[in-house]
């Protein structure tokens, strides 16, 4: 699959649900109304979307949420699009998670081919964890981390630099992946829906905090180009990579690979736009794939070239009014 500005589009981010067992104060409002179970696209619709962008061409999948591992039998999906590693029609088969349910499912997670999961911390201080998550239990993201590694998966923690709340704390999340032979990547909080409070008191540009960062940790760019939205430099004391989402400081959409289905079966072409592509109808319309495949290719056509990300400073309203758990984590 190719867009319309000769980007090859080889990897799918899958929301299979938008349901999460914490509410970060970022990413969620503290009360949130989530999609009826009956508009979720069963499991085995989610794997027959999946399978038609494989025949696509598409090379990774990353499972999201909400939470992906609080989905009701979301094991079964795992085992089942497994196979396309098996047959070598699929390279990587990997999830985003909150780490709260690693320690239950990261062997099975093992055995269905996943190689590498990404875990979102954004604090190594259980009071702060709390609050961040409107009440979440630090120790249980700890321990599934500690049984991911077990498990033989490759872990990296995602952490939203937020100012004035985990600014602080960047070092020693450094000194804590480092010992544990973790990667880190930070993010940028990104305008993406209606949340209490106002984004613009925690927003912290990573290019101050890098500059903060270097007066102690010797940085060195790496040219990886992995088509996602990460610049990555390595670590010289850790020996340990350090990643750098830049949405509002820095477009990094000139290399984008990917789309984002939501677990209703809306295709988005870009996390920063509202344009997207109804998947649902034309995967119900018939048991064959020949639908579907003309929609998703009719969806690729449009790909914008980038996002519009911007926080106004007026109105303070988000950029793209839908939430992240929406479109996928």
């Amino acid at each position: 699959m190719i867009d319309p500005f000769g980007r090859k589009i080889t990897y799918l981010r899958v929301s299979v649900t938008d349901r999460c067992n914490l509410r970060c104060s970022y990413c969620m409002a503290e009360h949130m109304e989530f999609l009826p179970r009956q508009e979720l696209l069963s499991l085995e619709e989610l794997d027959r979307v999946c399978s038609a962008f494989v025949a696509r061409g598409v090379r990774k999948l990353r499972i999201t949420g909400g939470e992906p591992l609080v989905r009701r039998g979301v094991m079964t999906l795992f085992r089942s699009l497994g196979r396309h590693l098996e047959k070598g029609t699929l390279d990587e088969l990997t999830l985003t998670t909150n780490g709260t349910q690693l320690a239950k499912y990261a062997g099975d997670l093992a055995a269905c081919g996943v190689e590498r999961v990404n875990v979102s911390l954004d604090t190594l201080n259980a009071g702060r964890f709390a609050a961040l998550t409107r009440g979440g239990r630090l120790q249980e993201v700890l321990e599934g981390v500690a049984a991911a590694k077990a498990a033989g998966l490759a872990v990296k923690i995602n952490a939203v630099a937020l100012k004035g709340v985990n600014e602080g704390e960047i070092d020693d999340l450094i000194i804590w992946c480092g010992e544990r032979g973790l990667d880190l990547t930070l993010i940028e909080t990104m305008p993406l829906g209606e949340i209490e409070g106002d984004r613009t008191d925690h927003y912290l540009p990573l290019s101050e905090l890098r500059a903060r960062l270097e007066r102690r940790w010797t940085l060195t760019d790496l040219p990886m180009t992995t088509g996602g939205p990460a610049r990555y430099v390595a670590i010289a004391e850790t020996g340990r990579r350090l990643g750098f989402i830049t949405p509002m400081t820095h477009n990094f959409c000139e290399g984008c690979n990917r789309v984002r289905l939501t677990c209703t079966g809306t295709l988005y072409m870009c996390l920063g736009q509202d344009d997207a592509a109804d998947l649902r109808t034309p995967l119900r319309a018939s048991e064959g794939d020949e639908a579907l495949l003309t929609a998703i290719d009719a969806a690729i056509a449009r790909k914008p070239k980038g996002h519009d990300f911007i926080i106004d400073p007026a109105t303070k309203r988000p950029a793209v009014e839908r939430h992240m758990s929406v479109t996928g984590g």
